[in-house]
């Protein structure tokens, strides 16, 4: 559900779930699933995310052998699975936006508690690998410490209970449809950020729900605003992408008049896990053509239903021919807003001219500018 820029709710603290909300663990899970699987002639194809998202760690197992139909019970599952896990724990990374919303909540003093479905030492050696939060948060409760995991609201009435907090002063962040239950159960206000997509209608009871952590608002909230929004945009750690300019969908010019270059995304499915959708900005480079100021989306493009995620830039010059082939480089500096639905292609087409604008200005900021010279641009 939408809401307006207006205050929601005075809150006083933050209760926010770990695996899914701040860490990405579905990637890890999903690649070792996916050769453990094997030995069983079976095929993680990513079906039961939706189903184990937000479940315990026996819960997740439990539907994992019943569903697959393993020769082997759920403890011995377990067993098998979980060392596989420990040794991959390093690799679990943040996801976009935890680090800079946590670190803001500790700068301001905002009471907050981890809560999360993962036992207390699953989320300690997690967490470890993170530095510097263990000490953002003044609570950490986890599923083995209370009677009953989510969506029981066990979790989060302890953590608000060792915070000395009542839960209607709670703001909860979560990415999971039990995390989301358990919250509202407790009596807390519930911001919600799916990790599965195209799954926002299983969220209705959350007080609001966003694309991604990078589009959170705390002032909506009661709580101290982010100061680091820099003419409509929001920096963010420079990444690179690169290929061969593809053929597309045949309706960036024909459809939007606003021809895109598009990349294959075969080589870059662990960079589309890790980017929320969005329109992003940035500098684009043709080794025979020159530098130029780029505006891109990620995601599914709501508008046309895409059935993958894509990545299309706009390169911001008149070309006078077509460039397939040509290996196109990009550097992403910055993003613009999230993924939306538009209810008529002219709102659309709007929305993507005022995206050019506001890329168009923001990048001749120094900020931005200086990566035009970056050389893995042309080289």
């Amino acid at each position: 559900m939408s809401m307006s820029n207006s205050l929601k709710k005075l809150t006083s603290c933050v209760l926010i779930d770990l695996d899914g909300t701040l860490i990405n663990t579905d990637g890890v899970v999903g690649d070792i699933l996916r050769k453990y699987l094997c030995k069983y002639g079976k095929q993680w194809d990513g079906r039961e995310s939706l189903k184990i998202v937000g479940q315990t760690p026996l819960e997740a197992a439990t539907t994992i052998v019943e569903d697959y139909g393993l020769p082997c019970k759920v403890d011995e599952f377990n067993s098998e699975f979980y060392p596989l896990f420990s040794a991959q724990m390093d690799k679990i990374k943040s996801l976009p936006g935890a680090n800079r919303l946590i670190r803001h909540l500790k700068c301001h003093g905002v009471p907050v508690a981890l809560a999360s479905n993962s036992s207390r030492a699953n989320i300690e050696s997690k967490i470890s690998h993170h530095e510097g939060w263990k000490e953002c948060f003044s609570v950490i409760v986890g599923s083995d410490e209370v009677s009953k995991g989510k969506p029981s609201p066990d979790i989060f009435l302890e953590a608000a209970k060792r915070l000395n907090k009542d839960p209607p002063d709670c703001l909860v962040i979560e990415d999971s449809v039990p995390g989301v239950m358990a919250g509202k159960a407790a009596g807390t206000n519930v911001i919600a950020v799916p990790s599965l997509p195209k799954q926002t209608h299983l969220y209705t009871s959350a007080d609001e729900v966003i694309n991604s952590l990078l589009d959170i608002r705390p002032e909506k909230w009661g709580l101290p605003p982010f100061q680091d929004w820099i003419e409509n945009t929001l920096p963010i750690d420079p990444w690179h992408i690169g290929g061969p300019v593809i053929k597309g969908f045949g309706r960036g010019s024909k459809v939007l008049g606003i021809p895109t270059a598009n990349l294959s995304t075969k080589d870059y499915a662990d960079e589309l896990v890790e980017h929320p959708s969005g329109v992003y900005f940035g500098w684009a480079g043709l080794a025979t053509r020159g530098v130029f100021k780029m505006v891109m989306s990620i995601g599914w493009n709501p508008y046309f239903n895409n059935k993958e995620k894509t990545i299309e830039p706009w390169l911001l010059h008149d070309f006078t021919e077509d460039f397939y082939g040509e290996e196109l480089r990009l550097i992403i500096v910055g993003y613009i807003r999230p993924e939306a639905n538009f209810s008529s292609l002219e709102s659309l087409i709007a929305k993507i001219h005022e995206d050019r604008e506001v890329a168009e200005k923001a990048l001749d900021l120094p900020l931005y500018a200086k990566f035009k010279g970056d050389p893995y641009l042309t080289k």
